[in-house]
């Protein structure tokens, strides 16, 4: 055979011997199918339930390859180049270019240089056998005997296209990079049928020589550009520059798509679920997840929109969560706001957060599971003084003033703090833990550790864990694990009383109980039946928005990763109009319906008794009479106040206006107060409530007057204050001290 064409015949004969011994092996030459299916990226690429691509994830770190391409998607410079640089008379040949080999023969023998004689076929032969594959010493005369035969069986049983395409998508170009995919992402940014030419040139000198120098690279890739455009005037100094440049990007993320966070959980989840570990560590083509793409782009602009307009408040990040109620499937997972953020990689829907006032539907729905509570019982908002290991505990409202008596509906749907923390002390802090723990919260301190402070939520708890717990709401307090495979089945456990959660969901959904805080046009009202809760943390660190319909439970969060606080930011500016958003978009074509009542829970009308003298609207109901949901054997028909109720803590009985002024004292806050800021309060709203036991107190402020009456609302300013009430004639009666922490709060213009 001419390949083994020497001076020399042992030799000769040596070359036909290996030529017959490899004639078996040749047989063996897999078919076009089966390179093609065999071929796997080294990004798995992740779906959704609709089959369309959320991510893809870089997942073998030994190889950098893209998809599969296909020869009709490359572009005709590139096979142009391609031909032209390693295989002249690719079309004309068999397999092997004897010609070629002819002439490499006699430059060998008369010490000529000359043009290799390996042709693509031999090259795709090589690529398909690890045998055969180049080395640094090159190969033996052995082997390159057997690369010719199979590179002759290849050219029999495959076309010449099938050849040219399967070399494009095997051959190494440089580096880690092999294949024209990502070749063409990797170094030029875009898909390979949009190639020029002097791309084509450039990565077809890199076949050739995939680790040399650059500007080697460069003036190779000039004499391919020489020949395809038959023009020796090409300025090679530009096509090296250009080389150089190009060979310095990487512009083929490890990952990229629109659910970064999400991929990697679901990676995780579905390399544990192969059954044999050994298994765990092969690479995955592609595989199906819960998310919704329509929802996921959905949930991405919105809340990247949103952020754009609360950047000036201090606002970078923010994370989404969607999860259908039925099934646990998480339908769709926004991590951060990407570039907006200046922590993308941090995944915030795992990111443990103080979760605010969202921890109050668990307590009431608590209380009400107990018998404690139901939703038209009373419960007092006033100045409470709660006695800890630490010191006095003196909870605040969400708008520093105080209510009065008021219901539980609308204690909790005005998000009133300190009728919570007096429903805590009813319930019991490690009572209370428990159940957190058992809806799926866990937390690594004990409840004795948060204390009072945990029904306005202290701890940190990730949204991820908190969303679902809103979901054992939704479920009628059935609880399971969320789902991430559209095979999945979710195992269910009673975690609270259905009938509580039925209440609470109730509550929730109540546009009129939420009116006294929120007001009447509130972004939390939405077209079709939604339950839902908000919370800030305290600083302003975080903001909250959880809620569900009939079909899908929605958790929001935004803030900053650094923990750095927000400006001015409410629990209805917040998350509150994302999630609003997002239940829109999601029952645009079915609207949510009011979910039954289990059995036994039923509706009685409640009338309330008149509110008492110490609070505004004495001497009218409480609340107007309503149809209220109750668990069976707490019905009532009647929700009023005996004689002793005063509205304030150990208020003691009125006196004439004359015994006030000889005897005038300050009865809230307690001397020693000190008030936090709570940031899940509107900024112009941020007062804290003075009362006195006479009508006619002067109030001075650290020396001043500042107001008259038995009672005054005072906007917290940082800084420590002595409070005094005085005479008409200056004489002191009684003082106080007491300090404001936190960031002062402005009055907002009107």
């Amino acid at each position: 055979m001419a390949l083994c064409f020497e001076p020399r015949r042992l030799l000769a004969l040596a070359c036909l011997a290996s030529v017959y011994a490899y004639a078996p092996l040749a047989q063996a030459v897999p078919s076009f199918a089966e390179v093609q299916q065999g071929f796997r990226s080294s990004e798995t690429r992740v779906l959704s339930r609709e089959g369309e691509l959320l991510q893809r994830v870089r997942t073998d770190a030994t190889v950098r390859r893209g998809d599969w391409v296909a020869l009709a998607d490359v572009s005709p410079a590139l096979r142009t180049a391609m031909v032209l640089s390693e295989d002249r008379r690719f079309y004309e040949h068999s397999g092997v270019d004897w010609a070629a080999v002819t002439a490499a023969a006699w430059g060998n023998l008369w010490n000529q240089r000359t043009r290799g004689a390996s042709t693509i076929s031999m090259q795709l032969a090589g690529l398909l056998d690890d045998d055969w594959r180049r080395s640094n010493s090159g190969r033996s005369v052995v082997q390159k005997a057997g690369q010719t035969v199979a590179a002759q069986v290849l050219d029999r049983r495959w076309s010449k296209t099938q050849i040219l395409e399967a070399y494009l998508n095997l051959v190494p170009f440089r580096g880690e990079m092999v294949g024209i995919d990502a070749l063409s992402r990797s170094l030029f940014d875009k898909a390979p049928h949009g190639l020029d030419d002097r791309e084509a040139a450039v990565a077809a000198a890199l076949v050739r020589a995939p680790n040399a120098r650059p500007q080697q690279v460069g003036q190779r890739a000039c004499g391919v550009l020489k020949d395809m455009r038959r023009d020796t005037s090409v300025d090679c100094d530009a096509v090296i520059f250009f080389t150089e440049l190009a060979l310095k990007k990487r512009a083929f993320e490890a990952s990229e798509g629109i659910a970064p966070h999400f991929s990697r959980i679901a990676l995780r989840e579905q390399r544990q679920a192969k059954e044999p570990a050994a298994k765990r560590t092969q690479a995955v083509a592609s595989f199906r997840t819960t998310l919704s793409a329509p929802l996921q782009r959905f949930a991405v602009d919105t809340l990247r929109q949103h952020l754009q307009e609360l950047r000036a408040s201090n606002v970078q990040d923010g994370a989404v969560l969607v999860l259908d109620n039925a099934s646990g499937q998480v339908l769709a997972w926004v991590g951060s706001s990407g570039v907006l953020s200046q922590a993308q990689e941090v995944d915030a829907v795992l990111a443990p957060r103080q979760p605010g006032s969202t921890l109050k539907p668990f307590l009431y729905g608590q209380a009400i599971a107990e018998h404690k509570l139901t939703a038209a019982s009373l419960i007092e908002d006033s100045p409470a003084r709660i006695p800890t290991a630490s010191g006095l505990y003196i909870p605040q409202n969400y708008d520093r003033s105080f209510k009065g008596w008021v219901s539980v509906r609308t204690a909790l749907g005005a998000s009133l703090n300190v009728p919570a923390v007096r429903t805590l002390v009813m319930v019991g802090v490690d009572d209370f833990f428990d159940q957190l723990n058992h809806l799926g919260m866990p937390m690594r301190e004990s409840g004795s550790y948060f204390g009072y402070s945990l029904a306005l939520g202290s701890p940190e708890i990730p949204l991820l864990q908190l969303t679902n717990a809103y979901r054992a709401l939704a479920n009628g307090g059935r609880y399971s694990e969320v789902v991430y495979s559209p095979n999945g089945k979710p195992q269910f456990r009673q975690a609270l009383d259905a009938g509580a959660a039925f209440v609470v969901g109730d509550m929730l959904a109540d546009n009129n109980a939420r009116v006294r805080t929120f007001g009447t046009s509130s972004v939390l009202g939405t077209r079709s039946w939604a339950a839902v809760k908000t919370g800030t943390s305290k600083d302003m660190r975080d903001n909250w928005a959880i809620g569900w319909s009939d079909r899908y439970t929605v958790g929001v969060w935004v803030g900053n990763a650094s923990g750095d606080a927000m400006h001015s930011v409410s629990g209805t500016s917040g998350a509150a109009p994302v999630w609003a958003s997002l239940m829109g978009f999601l029952h645009q074509g079915q609207p949510s319906r009011a979910p039954q009542p289990p059995a036994g829970v039923q509706t009685r009308w409640v009338e309330f008794g008149d509110a008492p003298a110490s609070q505004p609207g004495a001497g009218y109901a409480l609340e107007a009479r309503r149809q209220e949901w109750f668990l069976p054997g707490t019905e009532q028909a009647v929700f009023a106040l005996d004689a002793r109720s005063t509205g304030v803590d150990s208020l003691p009985a009125p006196r004439s206006a004359n015994e006030a002024v000889q005897t005038a004292r300050i009865l809230a806050p307690a001397n020693g107060t000190i008030v936090a800021v709570d940031p899940d309060i509107p900024p112009d709203r941020q007062r804290l409530q003075f009362v006195a036991d006479t009508p006619s107190a002067r109030w001075q402020m650290d020396g001043k007057e500042v107001a008259r009456g038995a009672r005054w609302a005072w906007l917290p300013w940082p800084g420590r204050h002595q409070v005094e009430l005085v005479s008409a004639s200056g004489e002191v009666l009684d003082s106080i001290r007491l300090e404001v922490r936190g960031a002062g709060v402005k009055q907002s213009k009107r």
